[in-house]
Parts: structure tokens; sequence; C-alpha cells
């Protein structure tokens, strides 16, 4: 044979064997050669209200059951210390006197209840009669249409497993298959840590329970689960199996099959929850015959009509948007181990945007539950007392959760955020005048749970003013809205439910804020979220006035309900009080380090590099500080960040890629978007050298530590903000784009305005953009230091060669 044709055979072969590896490295899949042992290694599906998390054992099986709609607790009571607004003159007295000390043992005289918990449904194991080892494992999570698999051998028999949550059909569906026929043999239980009732009625099994009724006296012990009789949140599940061949039988808490060469086996799960305001337990919901209802339909339909239905329903939110970002010579590993390797400095341009496709996916999978946003814990939640109750934290965390809503084309996703706002401002109309003293608007704090709980935390004064006592969250989640409507441009909702919740939050400010020595409106008393500052004689405290976030939040709720107000056409007199106000704000301070001040003096904070940057709302989310606007402030935030340092908690990581892209640093932002990204060992795993810290968890979930999904949320929002930033004037394309990702496009992202992005660049140079109007309106497109003039009608398409 030719030698040459061996040599171009040859390179051929390991060109073709090279570029499928490159090309195999997956942008959509995360997977993996072995079952997950922890919590962090698990895949997790979810259809917004239900929630699975899977491990994929071979010999046995283990599932997480959640169900975002179960607390525990029942209606808050907001008129739970009807007279702590009477401790205010002192504090205020306090302050004004420069009596920190004094001022911040009286603020936790405003302290009230903390939140409830969010409850672990139940576990559903499978255990297969087959036992041996498993070889040619495989499990796998596919984002693009989310769906998980698991198949292996054993014993010469192959085994798969297909799992997905449908929102349309409200049920979970699980596939199992032998090659061989007969080789299905498993039983199926299930257990919860909660109070429960499990049986087998006509070949189901059957688990009802109730959740606790409990005041969690605070995060470092147990809470107290009590059930009351006639109260608490019910719960249901339901599981049944369909099979080909075999026989189904039973014990008196399991199903068993045996002999089946297929099966599919449906979970269908609800609870009495019924709303914040409704007792669940005599104002409930049947969640019985929700449940039933649910599995009836479900079990009727095929397995592909249900998994066709499904992936028609997921991918039309999906499927709105595409990243790429060039040619990659990262190897086909495994998801963990693709981690360990890019934690060396590798690249790998498809785990970027995988991460950032995984974002989105959880969005979907765990908001779409009106009223009933995603936790700190998205919607998976395996423990009794889960941290930090995997409640609402509101000074950061749950807004972060919603960054990446608007602006990744998922905006059908926020509506459980502003429905949930909603409900706040109800509870928060007897905050606002039982703790505060404010008879106008609402106010919310710290912490909030499914009952919309309001009050500021701190278990009635046993806990630190640092966290405990700060009444600004109705300022932040009110941009939310403001938010909604500049992408969506939808007036309708911004007239008839936005715009009076964000005038709700105007107000309760005006009446909270006070004049200062100088005749400037502050905040007092204030806190900055979680920090605390050192005074010149020493003393290290929480409760000052006039902190710059407070100022931040206030002053960027004001203009963007003065905003509204003129979309509208209404409340002029109202708005000249905003107008007014604003006027006489306590302005911006930068410090003798050149950076901005977070207290109302130059004071040293006792962490220096605390992971909350507060004072920096400004700059991100909010719209007040920008290189060209504000260059002075900037350079201020700037310093900041660089005294801060890069190394924080996942979320905080999530936070400061984003302020770093508002300022238009892209390789800073993308040095931390790699660390965001670095591999962290599961919580609980006993290794010799323990990776800890801020990243991520082998199965993408964002490690605060333990796991918070925010950093999940704020790291994919970043990526779009890194690309395309805006406001309701113009669009600035490719803002702080890294010099890693020379080469790229991406279609689908949103901007301010109600537009929608397309575009590709190369060598960093813009190329091809497309602009499509989702309703009439201008904008100016801005790259560099060129501007581009746009109108364009509803529905229109522009096509501009850059």
């Amino acid at each position: 044979m030719n030698s040459n044709f061996i040599k171009k055979a040859l390179f051929v072969f390991v060109f073709s064997f090279f570029y499928a590896n490159i090309t195999a490295q997956s942008k959509q899949v995360l997977w993996y050669n072995q079952p997950a042992e922890f919590f962090e290694e698990s895949l997790v599906l979810g259809n917004g209200k239900m929630g699975a998390t899977v491990f994929g054992g071979a010999n046995s099986d283990k599932i997480y059951l959640n169900d975002i709609t179960l607390w525990s607790g029942e209606p808050v009571n907001a008129n739970m210390n009807p007279e702590a607004y009477k401790n205010l003159p002192a504090i205020r007295e306090a302050l004004k006197n420069e009596n920190y000390k004094l001022a911040e043992e009286l603020n936790k005289k405003l302290e009230g209840k903390n939140s409830e918990s969010y409850s672990p449904l139940g576990t559903l194991e499978i255990n297969n009669s087959e036992k041996g080892k498993a070889v040619n494992y495989h499990r796998e999570l596919d984002i693009s249409n989310a769906v998980s698999k698991v198949s292996y051998e054993m014993n010469g028999i192959k085994f798969t497993r297909e799992y997905f949550v449908s929102a349309p059909d409200q049920i979970m569906a699980i596939k199992m298959t032998s090659n061989v026929k007969g080789g299905l043999n498993f039983d199926i239980n299930l257990k919860s840590l909660l109070k429960s009732n499990v049986e087998v009625r006509n070949n189901i099994l059957v688990m009802t329970g109730v959740a606790p009724i409990h005041e969690n006296p605070g995060y470092t012990v147990l809470p107290k689960y009590v059930v009351v009789k006639e109260r608490g949140t019910r719960f249901t599940t339901l599981i049944q199996i369909k099979k080909t061949d075999g026989k189904v039988t039973s014990s008196r808490e399991s199903l068993i099959l045996k002999d089946a060469t297929e099966a599919i086996v449906y979970v269908s799960v609800a609870t009495s929850f019924n709303g914040f305001d409704k007792n669940p337990a005599i104002e409930g919901l049947d969640d019985v015959s929700i449940a039933l209802q649910n599995l009836n339909k479900a079990y009727a339909k095929p397995f592909n009509e249900l998994k066709e239905t499904h992936v028609a329903d997921y991918q039309k939110f999906y499927n709105r948007v595409t990243l790429d970002l060039g040619k990659t010579t990262a190897p086909d590993l495994p998801t963990d181990e693709r981690l360990l390797r890019y934690a060396d400095g590798k690249e790998d341009k498809n785990l970027e945007i995988l991460y950032f496709n995984f974002g989105r996916y959880l969005l979907i999978s765990s908001s779409r539950t009106l009223g009933v946003p995603a936790n700190l814990q998205g919607l998976w939640n395996p423990y009794l007392n889960p941290p930090w109750s995997s409640n609402y934290t509101m000074n950061i965390n749950l807004e972060e959760n919603y960054w990446l809503a608007e602006n990744t084309n998922l905006s059908e996703m926020h509506l459980p955020l502003l429905s949930f706002i909603k409900n706040l401002s109800v509870t928060g109309k007897v905050t606002a005048k039982t703790f505060y003293g404010v008879n106008q608007g609402w106010a919310s704090a710290h912490n909030s749970d499914i009952w919309a709980m309001t009050n500021p935390v701190g278990n009635f004064g046993k806990e630190d003013p640092s966290w405990a006592c700060w009444p600004l969250s109705g300022a932040w989640l009110s941009t939310h809205i403001w938010e909604h409507y500049v992408f969506t441009q939808d007036k309708n909702y911004l007239k008839k439910e936005g715009y009076p919740i964000m005038k709700g939050a105007s107000q309760f400010f005006l009446g909270w804020m006070v004049t200062d020595k100088k005749g400037n409106l502050i905040t007092s008393p204030s806190t900055s979220p979680e920090n605390k500052y050192i005074t010149p004689d020493g003393f290290i405290g929480a409760t000052m006035y006039g902190g710059t976030a407070d100022l931040a939040m206030i002053r960027e709720c004001f203009e963007n309900t003065i905003k509204a107000s003129k979309v509208l056409n209404i409340d002029t007199e109202f708005r000249g009080k905003l107008e007014n106000a604003l006027s006489k704000f306590h302005p911006y301070q930068i410090g003798k380090k050149g950076n901005l001040q977070e207290w109302y003096f130059d004071w040293n904070d006792e962490e220096s590099q605390h992971r909350h940057q507060s004072h920096l709302f400004g700059l991100f989310p909010g719209d007040q500080i920008t290189p060209l606007k504000t260059p002075d402030l900037a350079v201020a935030a700037k310093k900041t960040l660089e005294i801060k340092g890069d190394e924080t908690t996942g979320w905080s990581k999530g936070w400061r890629i984003n302020l770093w892209a508002r300022l238009w640093d892209g390789n800073r932002a993308y040095k931390m978007y790699r660390e965001l990204l670095r591999y962290v060992d599961p919580d609980g795993k006993k290794t010799e050298k323990p990776r800890r810290g801020g990243g991520t968890y082998p199965n993408l979930f964002d490690a605060h530590p333990p796991f918070q999904i925010d950093g999940n949320f704020g790291g994919a929002a970043a990526v779009a903000e890194m690309l395309v930033q805006s406001n309701e004037n113009e669009i600035r394309l490719l803002p702080a784009l890294p010099d890693a990702w020379e080469t790229g496009n991406v279609k689908g992202i949103c901007a301010r305005g109600g537009f929608e992005i397309e575009m590709n660049w190369n060598n960093k140079k813009l190329g091809k953009v497309v602009v499509y109007s989702k309703i009439e309106g201008k904008t100016t497109l801005i790259f560099g230091d060129k501007k581009q003039n746009i109108t364009l009608k509803k529905g229109e398409t522009l096509e501009i060669n850059w």
C-alpha cells in the first residue's frame, strides 16, 4: 500500500478523533462516570413547583422530592410587636449624640420573629433486586431538554433510566428499561423527615403528611418542629408504576415490580398551600385530590407524549438564547473532571457557556409558581433544618436570583418574584406602622418566607443588628418592578400592579428618612447589610445613620417611581415630593483610601474584605454610577473592589463579576468568572486536601458554601452583562468583553426598551448586529466610540453590519 496514503489516512484519523473530542465538549450536558454520593453531586430537575434531586445509584437509586409551596408555619401575624416603633426616638437620640454602643443595644428592640423554613417533602428510593457491580456507567443531565438519564450494565444486563419533571402535566416520570426480557426487578419506597404516613392503596404508593408549626429560634440550632392539629400545610405524594410486562405487587409500604422489561414510574405531589394569607389547614387546597387528578391524567398518556409535551414547553423558554465563544481545545471529560481541569487554569470555553446555560435552566426549573419565588436553594432542599432556613434573604440573595430573568429572555420566570413583592406590600403596611412608626406605604426587612413575613428578624432582640435590623428590602425589590417594565414595556402591568407597589415603597421611605445636621436627608437608624464599622475610639458596631447602601437603594427606588409616574402620566404632586427629596439626599462620599465610603463617616470596616458590597448598589444593580456619567465615583467603586479583593463566597463572586462588568473591565470580570467555576468538594466529603470556599460543586451548584443557588444566577447574569448593557435610552454592545472571548456570537439577549439582540464578533471587533423590537421604540446602539440611533416599529428587525 502507498506509504503517502497511509500517512494521509492516519492524519485524517488523528484529526477526526481530535476534532470529535473538541466538538463533543458539551455546552448543554452535565455527565459523570459514577452515581452521586453527595447532594452536591446529584442532578436536579424541576417544573417550577415540584423538584427532584436524582442520585442515579445502580443498586439503589435515591431521589429527593420537593414542592416549592411546602413550608413550615402559617399566615404571619404582622402585628406581632405593635409598639416596637416607640423605641425609635431613643435610638435616634443616641445616634444624634454619637452614642453608637447605646444605639446598637436599643436597635434590638425593633427586632421580631425569624422566618419559617422551607421543608423537604420526602425521599423516593428505587431498590433493585439485581445486585452487583455496575460497569459502563453513565449519568447525565441534558439541560437543552431538561431530561436526565442513567445507563449501566450489571451481570450482563443493560439498564437505563430516564427522568423528567413536567410543567404541563405536573408530574415526574421515570422510564426504566432492561435489554433482557424480565430484567427489571425492584421495589419503591417513600419516606419523609416530616410527620407522615405511608401506605399502598390500589397499587398506588401514598404518602401524606403535614409540615410543622414552629417559630425558628435561630439558624444555629434545630428548630422546634411542632405539629398541631388543624394547623400547618398538608402534603401528598403518589407513586404508580405502569409496566409492559411483569407483575406489580405491594407490601404495606412499598410497590414491587417483578420480571418486567420496561416500566414507567409516575410521581405526583401536591400541598394544601392556598396563598400567603390563607390558613393551609382550614382554608387549604385539597392536596390529595390534586395529586390524584394529576397522576390519573398523566398515567393515561403514553410516555413519549408526556416527554414531547414537556420538552416543547421547556424549550420555548430555554431556546430563546444561544451563546458561542469560538473554538475550544478542551477535551471531552465528565463534568467533575472538567471543573478540576479548569481549576488548574486550562481553557474550556464550553464549560463557561454550560455554566451560563445551567443558570437559565435552574431559573426555568425553579421559578414558575406565582407568589412563590426561588428561595436560597432554588427548589432543591433535602434538609429538615436547611442552611438559613432556605428562606428569602432579601438583602441580596433573593434579588440576585432574578438578575438574569429579563436580560436572558426569561421574563415569565420573573413573575413569581413580582407577585411575591405584591404580597409583601400587604403585610408590609402593618410592619411600616408597628416597627417603624410610618403610617404610609409598606416596608420589608432582611428575611421573608412563603407567608410574606416583612418584620425585621432577630428573634425579638436576641440577634445581631448587623443582619437583623435592615428595613430596606422594599426599596431594592421595587427596582425589579421597574426592570420588568423597561425590558417588556408592559404598561398595563405597570399601571395595574407595578406602580402602586413602587409608590408604596417610596411613601414609606419619605416617612422614614430624617434630616442630618447638614440639612441632608438620611436614614436613622441605618445598617449596611451584615457588615460592621470601627469608630475612631475602637467601638465595633453596625447601627449608625446615613449608610451609603440605604441612600443608594432609596435613590434608585425614588428615581424609578418618578419615571413610572411620568410613563403613566399620573401623580404629579407625589412625583414632586420625590424629586424634592432627592435634591436633599446626603451625597456619595469618597474616603481617604480613594474608596467609596460605606458609612456616613470615613470609618474602617471590621472586615475589610467583607463578602457584602451593598454600598456599591448604585453601580450594580443600580444605574447611578457609571464610568461616563460619574467617573470619580466609578474610580472609587473600583478602588473599593480592589480593597475587598476577589476571594469571597460564591454569591458574592457572582455580584462582583457584575460590578466589574459595569466598570467595563472585561478581563477582571472574566478572572472572577473563572474563580466562580473553581471546583469545590461536596460538603461532608473527606479528602486529604479538601477544596473549600466559594466556587462550584461537581454538579455545578454554587458553593456559598454551603450550597446557595444565587451564585449560579448571578454568574449567568454577569455573562449577559459582559456582552450587553442597556438603559432606557441606549444599548452598549460588548462593553466588558474579555480577551479570552475574542470571537463569538450570541442570540436572544434582551435590552431595556423592549429590544432583543443578536450579534457576532471576531478579534473583539463587532460584526453583524440584528436588533428586534418587541414594541415600537427607539434607542442608541453603542460599540466603543461609535454610535447609531435606531427607531423600530413593533415586531420590526434591523440588521447592521458594524
